[in-house]
């Protein structure tokens, strides 16, 4: 017979194992992050450096305004490669993050549901209807966090593609300054 003591183990191991995992995930994504910022921050002294000689070797002033223009539309599109490579690393590990968290909850479900069954038969005569209002229970909020989380899939979604759209549009803002200058 399996006991309830050896689920709970199961349990605590297989919360233990999400930990980890959760834990290398975190860190996955946070050398990413750091990596683009190290990358960004050379990119940024090397173009500085580049400007400086630019503007050292301006003679006059039609020049140094078109100088002017160039710098600002890199710089512009130097932040917005930026924000969008933070923005890809940051969906992707929210995506990441979300499967962990289905993947967990599925074994939690699951785990839960063998217990109830295992505990339901063990019970005493005569406390059929509790066992049945727990079941129901069980059942029932589970229902809800399935219907939550497919609610916040809907809401991520229409979040990334506002924020693509919002790139989009910062893109061709930049382009239509670009030519306006």
């Amino acid at each position: 017979m399996y006991s309830a003591t050896e689920q709970f183990a199961d349990l605590s191991k297989t919360n233990y194992a999400n930990a980890v995992k959760l834990a290398s995930l975190s860190l996955e994504n946070a050398e990413k992050i750091v990596k683009l910022n190290l990358n960004t921050a050379k990119a940024v002294l090397a173009q500085g450096m580049h400007n400086a000689q630019a503007a050292a070797s301006v003679k006059d002033v039609q020049e140094l305004l078109a100088l002017r223009a160039k710098l600002t539309e890199a710089g512009v599109q130097a932040a917005t490669g930026y924000s969008r490579t933070l923005y890809e690393l940051s969906s992707e590990a929210q995506a990441e993050f979300s499967a962990l968290a289905e993947q967990a909850w599925a074994s939690y479900t699951k785990g839960m549901a063998s217990w109830v069954e295992t505990a339901s038969k063990s019970a005493p005569a005569g406390s059929d209807v509790a066992v049945n209002a727990f079941k129901s229970t069980f059942a029932a909020s589970t229902a809800a966090f399935d219907q939550f989380q497919k609610a916040t899939k809907q809401v991520v979604s229409l979040a990334d593609a506002s924020v693509r759209a919002a790139t989009a549009n910062a893109t061709k803002a930049a382009t239509k300054v670009k030519r306006a200058a």
